[in-house]
């Protein structure tokens, strides 16, 4: 007798937990199990094809290195300018987007339309394309660098040292900005429109609205928009990876190209795994800061 309510809510919550069955597998296999294998290969020798010694633990020697190798903090410093770069530029650009978009000008629907089209074309595609718009020395850019000085120079944009990563965050920003400039058009549309008319009311001009209205106004916005661009910059990967590799002489070696290069090319498991966990625990320590940060709005 004592078992049937019991079974009763059991079958009740069946539905739910039939529908939340596959994502649980899913985030099992691909996200908690690569999680717990990644943190145990850091402190192991594994490699990624078969040798003659066996995988031993070797405590925290992967970390040591990690930290002794000149090669991690050259593309600490890389992901690091690339962040400071590309942060600044693109939030003020895609949040000036989206105030301009937010307008009620003629023909704005169209320019929404074509401004979220780097959104909707994969970033693997739009490198390819960016890969001959810098080609040397008959890309887009050289060529009109070369009509604009009426003379036969180029610019190695991604075989020279000095404008490699400049290079890359050019296509980063154009890339990028859009999906940014999406979540700052959707929190200005939460911001009370009588706020605004309020304020035309008591005499603000357009600075005085965006100051005392606006920006407050997306606060949490702001703080998300900040969070998920950082995230974005320090992972880093699919630009480097197609366009230079790491290269000039790893003047664009991002962490995430780092961590790549020595697992897969250098077939160093454990020691990639290393670096992933210490990635991963700058990630959290950005996503705790967010949550601590919006908690009290």
């Amino acid at each position: 007798m004592s078992r049937t309510p019991i079974m009763k809510s059991y079958r009740r919550f069946l539905p739910e937990v039939g529908m939340l069955l596959p994502a649980i597998i899913l985030m099992v296999v691909f996200i908690f199990i690569p999680f717990f294998l990644s943190g145990y290969f850091s402190f192991t020798n594994e490699r990624l094809m078969p040798r003659p010694i066996p995988t031993q633990w070797i405590g925290l020697r992967n970390y040591e290195r990690i930290l002794a190798d000149s090669e991690f903090w050259m593309s600490v410093k890389n992901t690091l300018y690339f962040a400071i770069v590309v942060i600044p530029i693109q939030l003020s650009l895609s949040l000036a987007t989206a105030i301009l978009l937010n307008s009620k000008l003629k023909f704005i629907a169209v320019f929404r339309g074509i401004t979220i089209l780097p959104i909707l074309t994969p970033i693997t595609v739009i490198v390819v394309i960016w890969a001959a718009i810098f080609q040397t020395p008959d890309g887009l850019l050289n060529g009109v660098y070369q009509w604009l000085t009426d003379s036969s120079d180029y610019i190695d944009w991604l075989g020279d040292e000095a404008i490699a990563m400049l290079s890359i965050v050019i296509l980063s920003i154009w890339a990028s900005f859009p999906f940014q400039m999406l979540i700052y058009l959707a929190g200005l549309q939460e911001i009370p429109k009588d706020r605004y008319e309020a304020a035309e009311i008591d005499g603000f001009n357009k600075w005085q609205q965006f100051r005392y209205i606006t920006f407050p106004g997306l606060r949490n916005t702001n703080i998300f928009v900040v969070i998920i661009t950082t995230i974005g910059a320090l992972s880093l990967f699919t630009q480097v990876n197609i366009l230079t590799g790491g290269g000039p002489n790893g003047s664009t070696t991002t962490i995430i190209q780092y961590m790549f290069s020595n697992g897969f090319s250098s077939q160093k498991i454990g020691y990639a795994s290393a670096v992933s966990v210490i990635f991963f625990i700058t990630v959290a320590s950005l996503g705790l800061l967010q949550r601590r940060l919006m908690r009290n709005e």
